[in-house]
């Protein structure tokens, strides 16, 4: 691991760590943190090693407490925009990664902060985590994605009622509205984080990408459209040899051993 950057990467067996490494800022994003980001998003969706990544927060405040507000304040509105649309880039880079990514919320996760964690195919969070979009309280948008994928995750009501009044959630109520998939206690997110991406990469990984891409990209489409494109992809991993493992071993009640193809 590198522990001189602003953002730390660490691989593990099949797993990257991520970790925004601001603790003095609430691992705030800065236009640094986040062109780094993307160029270590690129570098993990080639490395074939890499099965599943990980994003949390260094210290125990804060995942990240959103945008760096300084930097914010004293730019232009072209920069201001160049800067979203870079964040804009590193959210669809995570959502589009083609491999499991799980935020592990570690405190405050607000604005652009939790623009990241929407962003990931599953969110943990610490029990004594906050979370919300309190950008219009500073005369802002949320304009990294989370007016997209907030009301996407929680249903537009409730995504209008926290954008528009800025309101932050617990843990808990995240849990309720489906913002968050599980709350654990803050001394065990690591190890809880770390079970759920063990469970997923125990299974086929050919089946669990083109699963998720099922979802992701039916959300745009038509539910006819979004039905039909499942069923390509039934049989698109029909034709692997995790297929005929995983079938195999229903039949003859026994572990399946994925391969990965």
């Amino acid at each position: 691991m590198n522990g001189n950057s602003i953002l730390l990467y660490e691989k593990r067996d099949s797993v990257a760590y991520l970790t925004l490494n601001r603790p003095e800022a609430l691992n705030a994003l800065s236009l640094d943190i986040l062109t780094r980001l993307s160029a270590l998003l690129d570098d993990i969706k080639r490395d074939e090693s890499v099965r599943a990544v990980i994003v949390t927060g260094a210290g125990d405040k804060a995942f990240s407490a959103g945008a760096d507000i300084k930097y914010l304040s004293r730019s232009t509105p072209m920069a201001v925009r160049e800067f979203s649309r870079l964040a804009v880039l590193v959210t669809n880079q995570i959502e589009s990664l083609g491999k499991v990514v799980v935020a592990a919320l570690n405190g405050y996760t607000f604005g652009g902060g939790l623009e990241i964690a929407e962003a990931c195919m599953i969110r943990v969070a610490a029990k004594s985590s906050l979370l919300g979009h309190p950008e219009v309280s500073i005369g802002a948008v949320a304009g990294f994605g989370g007016t997209t994928r907030l009301a996407r995750l929680v249903g537009r009501g409730r995504a209008a009622e926290m954008l528009l009044r800025g309101r932050n959630v617990t843990a808990d109520e995240a849990l309720q509205i489906g913002l968050v998939q599980f709350v654990v206690d803050d001394e065990q997110l690591m190890a809880e984080t770390q079970a759920i991406v063990g469970d997923i990469l125990a299974k086929s990984p050919s089946a669990v990408r083109l699963t998720w891409e099922a979802l992701h990209r039916g959300l745009n489409m038509t539910l006819e459209e979004s039905a039909a494109l499942g069923a390509d992809f039934f049989g698109l991993v029909a034709a692997t040899e995790d297929f005929r493992i995983g079938t195999r071993a229903f039949v003859d009640k026994t572990t399946p051993r994925y391969v990965g193809y």
